[in-house]
């Protein structure tokens, strides 16, 4: 092949090739053979030879340093027999210059039969070419391999600057921001705690359990009630429920026409401060009352003084100071409100019962009712009507029977 490559060079351009030892003879075919030699990786389909992998500093070099250039010394080392098997894509460039088109088109289309292997020697000889073409082949798979692990890193890199990044960003600001207005709201809780003396002293494990559980509650509230002729004497009673919870006990009151819910703060040993409000379906305040109490260990009955109201109709509900009287009934179980039933039509009045297990319930009747129905006069004596302090002093508004 090489021989008739000179062949042709000769007879197109008219310049002798002297075949000798002396590479530069053999340097202007060398360079023509190039110009074909260093397109192969683009030509594999259009002129039928085996693929070439790309050289991918070919524009950053030139002749004789690029991937597929052939140089004199390479042809005259071929023509003289130095070397066994030549570069196969100096054999396919040959076939291109001389036939113009590679080895594998001119085997399925031969132009010169010379030139094509018998079978024989085929199979005792290795195919140099051959051996090339899968060296070729095993080359392009690894430079496909190569741009696939490329283009998958470039998709991850893509996926961590457009997503993981923005993201990391993103949560890093949540981040400072919850803790920013976690930092606040704790700063914001501590001016409320100071500044309100908000669970000033954490009651001990005795202190709870001597408050915590179901009291009885008489309140004598109903002898203030302009609207109610009859209010002499009264008195109504309220079940009481109280709660532990997290340095401070909520407070659950069931009276008889309305019920009561705040909390209870212990404000030093034995010093409870009562705060509650009608219990109702909004965050509206409605008819809030203070009390303090001092618990005072053995007595039977426990006495508060409270900021409270008549709880009278309209603008007769009027606040007034008055003195609650409390005992405990116990602890634990479960706090029922009875209603649509028979016995609150027959008895007009709310009914709770309260049950402590299974097989114990008390049940309450709560009502406005005579202070003399009460069986202890000692209890009496604390909420008759010389106990409740008028915001604005008025005669006659405290009906006090006259004596005989």
């Amino acid at each position: 092949m090489l021989n008739q490559a000179i062949v042709r060079f000769q007879h197109d351009t008219g310049k002798e090739i002297v075949q000798n030892t002396n590479r530069k003879n053999y340097e202007a075919l060398a360079i023509a053979l190039s110009e074909i030699s260093n397109n192969l990786p683009q030509t594999a389909e259009t002129l039928g030879h085996i693929k070439y992998e790309p050289d991918i500093s070919k524009e950053q070099q030139e002749y004789p340093f690029r991937k597929y250039d052939i140089t004199g010394g390479q042809i005259k080392d071929a023509l003289m027999g130095l070397v066994a098997n030549p570069r196969p894509f100096l054999v396919d460039t040959c076939y291109i210059y001389v036939y113009g088109m590679g080895r594998l088109a001119f085997e399925k289309n031969p132009k010169d039969e010379y030139l094509v292997s018998t079978e024989e020697t085929e199979e005792a000889t290795m195919d140099a070419y051959s051996v090339f073409k899968e060296n070729q082949q095993l080359k392009a798979s690894l430079a496909k391999l190569r741009h696939e692990r490329k283009r998958s890193i470039s998709r991850k890199n893509t996926f961590i600057r457009k997503v993981l990044l923005p993201l990391s960003v993103l949560l890093l600001v949540l981040a400072v921001y919850f803790f920013y207005q976690y930092n606040t709201a704790n700063q914001q809780l501590s001016v409320y705690k100071n500044d309100f003396k908000l669970l000033p002293y954490t009651p001990t494990k005795a202190q709870i359990d001597s408050l915590e559980g179901v009291w009885i509650c008489y309140i004598g509230s109903p002898q203030a009630r302009l609207s109610d002729p009859n209010r002499y004497h009264k008195v109504v009673t309220n079940l009481v429920e109280i709660k532990y919870k997290n340095g401070y006990f909520l407070y659950e009151r069931y009276g008889a026409s309305f019920n009561h819910t705040g909390y209870i703060q212990m404000e030093a040993p034995g010093l409870i401060s009562i705060h509650s409000r009608i219990k109702n379906n909004t965050n509206i305040i409605e008819s809030p009352r203070h009390s303090l109490m001092q618990l005072e260990p053995g007595k039977p009955f426990l006495n508060a003084i409270s900021a409270s109201w008549s709880f009278d109709v309209g603008t007769k509900n009027r606040i007034i100071g008055i003195r609650e009287v409390y005992q405990k009934l116990g602890k634990g179980g479960v706090i029922e409100e009875v209603i649509n039933s028979v016995e609150n039509a027959s008895c007009q009045c709310k009914i709770i019962r309260w049950k402590k297990n299974q097989k114990e319930i008390s049940t309450f009747f709560l009502k406005n009712m005579s202070l003399d129905s009460l069986a202890n006069l000692e209890m009496r004596n604390m909420i008759d009507e010389r106990s409740i302090l008028l915001k604005d002093p008025a005669e006659e508004f405290i009906i006090i029977k006259k004596s005989e």
